[in-house]
């Protein structure tokens, strides 16, 4: 006997076109614990997503199609493989016209592409009107990239396992930040690179990050002093000149600077906006790539 398929769609859709925002994320702490069995990592992290982001629209189709504003990310964009598991496990017959303007540095450790595939899973959601929850959204993130079940919900994240395991915590206070991004060549391979260059020193325990939580409990904000990431043990090893760019955001901005995520953006922790768009203008001036950015609480914008 054939097995029937259930069907999440609507006979008939009452939203026909749909704009998001997709947010950027830093790496407050980031941790690898050791590896799996099957050699995926085990990380613990908190990250934190920010208001920069790429914007994607979406409109009813007759297939799945994507356009994008940064020609080398249009073949095999993450977005159309979001897209597609969603119609396949949704057995949605329906299309949709995806745009997608890149905003968010691509390749830099901000995390563009995995939130714009969590931004198509929960647009879909609402334009073919599924209605799935957020957990099951983040379930099938998981099957997109490690990195994507965080976006789903957005906020201040726990992020544990090989990145499929989020836990929302309460929202970081009003933060700015300040985001450089070196002039530095986008690698291949990247992540996986600085993966194979850590060693079993590097590995923690979690500490770090339990640190991080009780002064989040307990004072409600995270100082620059607990932020670290594992892979600036090994990134001045892989990017050229990563060093020479971190002493000249450092002389600029005469605070600690971090890497997020596997880099190469670096990042610094700012409570006065009129310091932080001062030395973000003077950088910019500069020429270089400079952002100033503040903490996005769960839910915002896109919800």
């Amino acid at each position: 006997m054939a097995k029937a398929v259930e069907s999440f769609c609507p006979v008939q859709n009452t939203i026909i076109m749909l704009t998001v925002y997709a947010p950027a994320k830093i790496n407050l702490v980031l941790e690898v614990l050791g590896e799996y069995d099957d050699k995926n990592h085990q990380i613990r992290s908190i990250a934190q997503t920010i208001t920069l982001y790429d914007v994607l629209s979406f409109e009813i189709g007759k297939e799945i199609s994507l356009e994008c504003n940064e020609s080398s990310l249009q073949a095999e964009n993450v977005v159309i493989k979001a897209a597609k598991l969603f119609q396949e496990v949704t057995n949605c017959h329906e299309g949709v016209r995806i745009r997608l303007r890149k905003n968010i540095p691509w390749a830099a450790g901000l995390g563009g592409g995995s939130s714009d595939a969590a931004s198509t899973l929960v647009a879909l959601n609402t334009l073919w009107e599924v209605h799935f929850p957020r957990s099951r959204l983040a379930h099938l993130a998981s099957q997109i990239s490690s990195d994507v079940p965080l976006f789903v919900y957005g906020g201040t994240i726990l992020v544990e396992g090989s990145g499929e395991e989020v836990t929302p915590l309460p929202d970081l206070p009003p933060t700015y930040f300040i985001l450089y991004v070196p002039s530095i060549p986008r690698i291949p391979d990247k992540t996986s690179k600085l993966y194979g260059k850590l060693s079993s020193r590097d590995f923690t325990q979690g500490e770090f990050v339990h640190a991080a939580l009780q002064a989040l409990e307990q004072e409600k904000t995270l100082p620059s002093s607990l932020m670290f990431n594992v892979f600036e043990a090994v990134a001045f090893d892989i990017f050229p000149e990563l060093d020479k760019y971190k002493e000249i955001f450092e002389q600029a901005v005469d605070l600690p600077v971090h890497l997020t995520g596997s880099g190469p953006c670096l990042f610094t922790p700012v409570q006065n906006k009129e310091k932080a768009n001062k030395v973000c203008l003077s950088m910019q001036k500069r020429g270089l790539e400079c952002y100033v950015v503040t903490s996005l609480p769960r839910g915002e914008p896109s919800d």
